[in-house]
């Protein structure tokens, strides 16, 4: 069988280049062995998302159960294009033109593997004990653990030290290094690891675990980060396209392991293909990571900006300074801005509630090469979180 575009791999990359190919006329052959959605859908971000914004474990694993086939029908629905044949089967790559699964080969002027990543775990001593799971396994579970030790104070660690503490667990947080959220600028990072101590989650920063027989808990969460499933697709150029023709995006490329990431990666592989230009800056990557309160970056942090040299003024706000969020009894955060010596925006910050909202704001004035001056000439509603933004200017 012959059609113009083949992906492997229907997660977040994987469909949306389906979809944008398919609207531009490209008939597109798309392969996926399991749920369509890929990790983020079934089991990463959005079944995450139902246990951060749930009370308690039984009402997070009632709407988890009905969030995502209701997310997972909507993939299936735009994978329903007319232009687009899903086929339901594992498939490896050929050559640069050919893919082939149980139903038989496929070939096309070109290819994009979106195949994703998975559990990066441990080689740790007794690693195969039972109460040793990966997220997947942790979300998988159908009652509350007593005791939960997670390894690892990355974004999933944090994430489900959180829910899991909400919830009713004893969490201790396991962690290599000297602090929490290695993306995150130290600052901001220490003062949220430091308000969780305060809610009752225990850290052990600075601590390798060397036998999981030595962690006196009931479940024990690896939270080690992910690696790409498929090996041998991380050396791609700014389009992302291999030297030998065919394209990797999203995790499986291991650049910006974010499903939005994904999105975009797709829409610039697909624009290469189609001969188009864009404009999009995947130097400028928002991040959002939803602890209680959440935390998001976008730039470089204090850190990095002092290491490579780069001039700048860091300019901090509080959420306690906020009429809004004094409101809202969110009164906990801190936003750090950082400026260059030009007044343009470098990056920004920030743990509080609906930081994530701050963050993307500021990403967008990132992307139009925004002044602190023209940023101080921006009208911001009254009274909204937002403000906490402006008074970092003012």
């Amino acid at each position: 069988m012959k059609t113009d575009l083949i992906v492997i791999g229907a997660g977040p990359g994987g469909y949306r280049a389906a979809e944008y190919a398919a609207k531009q006329g490209l008939k597109v052959t798309i392969f996926e062995a399991g749920e369509v959605g890929g990790t983020c859908l079934n089991v990463g971000c959005i079944p995450t998302k139902t246990y951060v914004h749930s009370a308690t474990f039984e009402e997070a694993r009632q709407r988890m159960a009905q969030v995502i086939p209701q997310l997972r029908s909507g993939v299936e629905g735009i994978l329903a294009h007319p232009n687009i044949t899903l086929i339901r089967e594992e498939a490896s790559l050929v050559d640069a033109h050919t893919v082939r699964s149980l139903s038989g080969d496929v070939t096309a002027e070109n290819i994009i593997v979106a195949t994703g990543s998975e559990t990066k775990w441990l080689p740790i001593l007794g690693r195969d004990d039972p109460r040793v799971v990966d997220s997947t396994g942790l979300l998988a579970l159908d009652h509350l653990p007593k005791r939960l030790a997670i390894i690892g104070a990355g974004v999933i660690g944090m994430e489900f030290a959180c829910v899991f503490h909400r919830f009713g667990s004893e969490v201790t947080v396991i962690e290599y290094l000297k602090e929490c959220l290695p993306a995150l600028d130290s600052d901001i990072a220490k003062r949220l690891r430091k308000y969780l101590e305060k809610q009752g989650i225990t850290f052990k920063m600075k601590t390798a675990v060397e036998n999981i027989a030595d962690i006196d808990a009931d479940v024990i969460l690896m939270a080690t980060g992910r690696k790409p499933r498929t090996e041998g697709y991380t050396d791609v150029d700014e389009n992302f396209q291999m030297s030998n023709g065919v394209y990797a995006i999203g995790d499986v490329n291991g650049r910006q392991m974010l499903a939005h990431a994904a999105e975009m990666q797709a829409v610039r592989a697909v624009n290469h293909i189609l001969g188009r230009q864009d404009g999009i800056r995947f130097d400028v990557m928002p991040a959002a990571i939803f602890t209680t309160p959440e935390a998001a970056c976008v730039g470089p942090t204090e850190d990095q900006l002092k290491e490579r040299g780069v001039a700048y003024t860091c300019r901090k706000t509080f959420w306690r300074a906020n009429g809004k969020a004094l409101s809202m009894g969110e009164t906990e955060g801190m936003l750090k801005l950082f400026i260059g010596p030009d007044d343009c925006i470098l990056g920004c910050h920030a743990y509080g509630a609906h930081a994530a909202d701050i963050v993307q704001e500021v990403s967008v004035l990132i992307c139009r090469e925004t002044t602190l001056g023209q940023l101080r000439d921006m009208i911001h509603i009254h009274p909204t979180l937002s403000e906490i933004l402006k008074s970092a200017v003012d």
